[in-house]
This record gives C-alpha cells, sequence and structure tokens, in this order.
C-alpha cells in the first residue's frame, strides 16, 4: 500500500518502537507526547530507551523526514489516516487493567479525528475496550481497530520487523484489513478477527507465557528435592515441537512490564464473566512462591539467617538487555532481603543511580567486597565473564547464590567457591579440594 499518514500516541517502549518501524517501513509518522522534555529529546534524536536498533531508526526518520515528535495529540491527528493508541494501562485498584489513559486521548480527539481514520488500540486492553472506546466517540464514522503488540524488551525493533504474526481486530471488517496491510511489507501472517477476539489475544498469550514460567520453576523446585538437573529436562522438553524451548529457563520469578499486570487483568476480566480462572491464580501464586524460595535459598548461603549478612547483587533490571525496573523479580528479591536485614550492594550494567534499601555501584567487582555471599538475579552475559578468582579474593563469604543458571559452575567451584542454581543437583557440584 501507499504510505500512510500515522500519528502514534504515546513514546513508551511500545509507542516509541511502533512509531520509528512504521517510519521505517515507509510510513510518515508523528509521535505524540505530553512530555515537553521528552519531545525535544526524541526531536534531537536522544533515546532514553535501552532497546538495540531504535535509537539508529530514531535517526534515519528523522534525517528521512518521515518521522517527527510533537507535544498534545489533539492538533496531530487532524489530517491522520490512523491513530495509534499507545499509552500505559497499568495495573489499577483490585487488579484490574486502568484504562485512564486510553480514554483521555479519545475525549482529547473524538472530536476531530477524521472521517475514515482508523483509532488502533495498541496497547493491552481488556475485552470490550473497542466497543468502549467506541461508544465514548458517538461516531459511527471512525472504526476502532483492536492491534496487539507482542514486543519484547530487548529485542522490541526485531520482534516488530520480524513478528510470528500480526492481529488486527475490529467490528468493521474492512478497517481491520486496512490496518493489516500497513504491515504488508513484513510479509507475516495476519490474523483478521472480530474486536473482542483481537483483545483476548494478547492476553491469552501472555497469561500462557507466565503459566509456562511458573510451570518451570516448579519442575526446577522437584529436580532440587529429586536429584534431577533442570537444564536435561528442560533439553529432553525442548526437543518435543508442541513444547518448544523458549520460556524453559527457571528463575527467580517472573516479572517486568507485563506478564504481573497481564495475568491480574486477565483474572478480573474472567471473575466479571463468573470464570474461577484457577489454573493462572495458581500461577500467580507459584511466582510469588518462587521468589520466597530464592530467598530461603540465599539464607541458606550464607548460615540461615540475613540479619547482618553483607550480600552482593548482580542484577537488577528485569532482564538482560533493557534498563526496565518495572516489577522486575531481582528488585522483588532484594526487597525481600533488605526487610530481612541483610546489607545490599547491587551492581547493574543499565541501572545506575541509587535505589531504596541497597548501594548501587558501578563496578561489579565492588558487589563482592565483603560480602559474604554474592547473588546473580539478572542474566547479564558480562557476569560470565567476571575474574571469579578475584571475586572470591574480596568476598568474606564463599556462597555464590546464580538464581538464573548462568554462570560455568566448575569456573566458579575453580575459583574457590561454591556455586548454588536453581534445580541443579549440589552433589556434583561440589568445590574441589586440594590433596596436599
Amino acid at each position: 500500500m501507499s504510505a500512510a499518514r500515522i500519528v502514534v500516541v504515546g513514546t513508551g517502549y511500545v509507542g516509541l518502537t511502533t512509531g520509528a518501524c512504521l517510519a521505517g517501513l515507509g510510513h510518515r509518522v508523528t509521535c505524540v507526547d505530553v512530555d515537553r522534555a521528552k519531545v525535544a529529546r526524541l526531536s534531537a534524536g536522544r533515546v532514553d530507551i535501552l532497546e538495540p536498533g531504535l535509537s539508529e531508526l530514531v535517526a534515519r526518520g528523522l534525517t528521512s523526514g518521515r518521522l517527527n515528535f510533537v507535544v498534545g495529540a489533539r492538533d496531530a491527528v487532524r489530517d491522520a489516516e490512523a491513530v495509534f493508541l499507545c499509552v500505559p494501562t497499568p495495573m489499577g485498584a483490585g487488579g484490574s487493567a486502568d484504562l485512564w489513559a486510553v480514554e483521555a486521548v479519545t475525549n482529547e480527539i473524538g472530536d476531530v479525528i477524521p472521517a475514515g481514520c482508523a483509532l488502533i488500540t495498541k496497547s493491552t486492553v481488556p475485552v470490550g475496550t473497542s466497543k468502549r472506546i467506541q461508544a465514548m466517540l458517538g461516531r459511527t464514522d471512525v472504526p476502532v481497530v483492536s492491534n496487539p503488540e507482542f514486543l519484547r524488551e530487548g529485542t522490541a525493533v526485531e520482534d516488530f520487523l520480524g513478528p510470528d504474526r500480526i492481529v488486527v481486530g475490529s467490528d468493521d471488517v474492512a478497517a481491520a484489513r486496512w490496518v493489516g496491510d500497513l504491515y504488508a511489507d513484513l510479509a507475516a501472517p495476519v490474523v483478521v478477527a472480530d474486536a473482542a477476539s483481537a483483545e483476548l489475544v494478547k492476553y491469552a498469550a501472555n497469561c500462557f507465557l507466565a503459566m509456562k514460567l511458573s510451570y518451570v520453576n516448579s519442575i526446577a523446585e522437584l529436580c532440587e528435592r529429586l536429584g534431577a538437573d533442570i537444564d536435561l529436562v528442560t533439553e529432553g522438553m525442548g526437543y518435543d515441537r508442541r513444547i518448544g524451548r523458549s520460556f524453559l529457563k527457571p528463575g527467580p520469578g517472573w516479572g517486568g512490564s507485563c506478564l504481573p499486570k497481564d495475568t491480574s487483568a486477565l483474572v478480573r476480566v474472567a471473575e466479571s464473566v463468573q470464570y474461577d480462572f484457577t489454573l493462572l491464580t495458581s500461577a500467580i501464586e507459584e511466582n510469588i512462591a518462587q521468589r520466597d524460595r530464592i530467598v530461603a535459598k540465599i539464607a541458606g548461603a550464607v548460615g540461615g539467617t540475613l540479619a547482618g549478612s553483607r550480600i552482593g547483587v548482580l542484577g537488577l533490571a528485569f532482564k538482560a538487555g533493557t534498563n526496565d525496573l518495572r516489577d522486575s523479580p531481582a528488585l522483588a528479591v532484594a526487597s525481600v532481603l533488605g526487610a530481612l536485614g541483610a546489607e545490599l550492594t547491587a551492581y547493574d550494567p543499565a541501572v545506575g543511580g541509587q535505589l531504596a534499601g541497597m548501594t548501587v555501584v558501578d563496578d561489579p567487582y565492588q558487589v563482592a567486597k565483603a560480602a559474604d555471599a554474592v547473588v546473580v538475579l539478572t542474566e547479564w552475559d558480562e557476569f560470565k565473564r567476571l575474574d571469579w578468582a578475584y571475586m572470591a579474593e574480596q568476598m568474606d563469604g564463599d556462597s555464590v547464590v546464580d538464581t538464573r543458571n548462568l554462570l560455568e559452575p566448575q569456573r566458579i567451584l575453580d575459583a574457590g567457591l561454591s556455586w548454588q542454581g536453581v534445580g541443579r543437583p549440589r552433589a556434583a557440584l561440589r568445590r574441589k579440594v586440594a590433596v596436599s
């Protein structure tokens, strides 16, 4: 199709990636935000978000003239052919999605959006939101389309430009197909659905992944109790094409900007239609239990009591490749450790400044200084390359708790330290003892 005039409201992870990538596909894109300082930075090509390839895409869009940034949506949408709503939908009271921002933008632009312009929800919204927006507009000449995003932080640009599928849904089928055509150059399968089905797809996908992660953490706990090895178990599982290899890594629990709020929101949606979604609520409960198990593992590594112990923390972001701390399991574990009296020194290659309850340093080796234990909480590759013999020299204790199974255990043992992972047998990983 020919280049479309597109407005993207919101310049967070989803909005900025959507705008920059659509401009890269040849469309003329205006990104809107309410933060004047942020708009000024983006207009100068300065991107605050740590996301591979995004800064380069923004720079190319600005240079080509196909991408620009403005304050305020009302004037921006007057000649638009498509308006993407990419605003936050955080967890609200009781766990439901808070649609305040979606409704605020709809009210702001409702009377000036051109007839025939597609109003597209890219934000994750509950089933029924398209109908709600249509009613708020009070217009039949502006189709509302659901086009959920499936972007992973750390690979958002890659996911946008190489998607597994594109989902578009609307009670106006022609409008849904037109929105699907915006992505024609990506040659990805397009699922055209009704609005309710499209809205449910994102929740169904994210909640399935959360349940898969909770399941593998449960299996890891069984491995520890039965003397099995989670790495070998998941390798055996992963060859099954019905299961696949993704989301089979145990860890300190799942978190981030999507899974916690989406699981909670879907539980609330289920309750609204009198369905007890016990499978999903159990996955949420298991996630909390996993963090408690990790804390207990760390306590055991320092002799059973955390009060007064010095813990070095490697990793704060919710996953490697991002500087996002929202609902980070690393922070959740660290918070409990601090509440139980541990003194925390933390390092993350993408997170600076100070955080409550801990000292954040800019050198990973500083976390080992006088530490009773060092804990890996985020799977940054650079932690594999640390000089663990030097780390051992700095520590008072000798325990390394690797909640991501990131490190090579033998390297840690050779440094004179003990290593403890998640779901891995400890008997085969005892420190080597020199024989005189």
